[in-house]
């Protein structure tokens, strides 16, 4: 079986123009549970006045349906980020570094090594308070300013961030660069140099095309776990000409085609998606949705 990590309440709206309004956020949570979505990153505790679309992230947790069997994310990439995610009820803390150490200036004005020295810490501290800690690593397919990222600087990565107390990893490709075989190969090194029991997953972008195509390549190489985004909403506002995320309803769609189990129901996500393309005035990338 799949599983979903859905990131459009998050990566999904972080770079809209429209700002939307806490209740439609906690409508679309609803709308997604409803559809069978059991994960998501519900929210981002990030300075908002960088990204403002994401200022209501305490406001959202507390209105979001209550359920044991649905999990929240948050995203912190800060030690005061991380204070706010501990007043809330998320259930996992998502830090983020990318790779590249241009790419990580550019976003976060820190080198990848700085980035590490303090994530650890805010790991430490969340794992200290109990909660699930997750590392997504931005560039892990390339990087728009330095090209072809070593292998060997993931796998550091990768490792800086489990010995630091990280359950979870997600190797994320920022601005769809990544190709089948890169991925297969990535993933195969992956579980190679840290054993079969990681739990890792796969973030795409559609940017050029081939979201659907390295997520199949993933699967095939042994992860169960990928982050879509509802009607391909989203994109990286610090990276050049990224466009939407994979897109949750156009995977599921190519799962249950191929008699994978994912635990939604395609019907209630493609009802959402046009939802959400409604909300949003404008047409969305996925592309299901169009040919119904």
């Amino acid at each position: 079986m799949i599983e979903i990590c859905e990131v459009g309440p998050r990566d999904g709206l972080q770079n809209e123009s429209k700002l939307i309004s806490t209740e439609t956020k906690v409508e679309l949570i609803t709308k997604l549970i409803d559809a069978g979505i059991r994960n998501m990153e519900a929210v981002s505790f990030v300075n908002p006045k960088v990204v403002p679309q994401m200022a209501d992230a305490e406001e959202v947790m507390k209105l979001v349906p209550k359920r044991d069997d649905v999990r929240y994310g948050g995203l912190a990439l800060s030690a005061s980020g991380l204070e706010r995610a501990l007043n809330t009820s998320v259930d996992f803390v998502h830090v983020v570094t990318t790779t590249s150490d241009t790419f990580n200036l550019r976003n976060a004005k820190r080198t990848v090594d700085q980035a590490l020295n303090e994530l650890s810490e805010v790991i430490h501290k969340g794992v200290a308070a109990n909660k699930g800690m997750l590392a997504a690593l931005g560039t892990s397919f390339g990087c728009p300013f330095e090209g072809e990222v070593p292998l060997s600087r993931v796998l550091h990565v990768t490792e800086t961030f489990l010995k630091a107390g990280c359950t979870e990893i997600t190797l994320a490709d920022t601005t769809g660069m990544a190709n089948p075989t890169q991925v297969q190969h990535v993933v195969e090194e992956c579980y190679k140099q840290f054993g079969n029991d990681l739990t890792l997953g796969l973030h795409f972008h559609n940017t050029r095309g081939l979201g659907l195509a390295n997520i199949l390549a993933g699967y095939q190489a042994g992860v169960k776990k990928f982050d879509t985004s509802i009607a391909g909403l989203g994109g990286c506002p610090f990276a050049p000409k990224a466009v939407g995320n994979a897109c949750t309803e156009d995977m599921v769609n190519m799962f249950h085609g191929m008699g994978v189990d994912t635990g939604t129901d395609l019907s209630k996500l493609l009802e959402t998606a046009k939802w959400m393309e409604d909300v949003m005035e404008r047409r969305l990338d996925g592309m299901l949705m169009k040919v119904g």
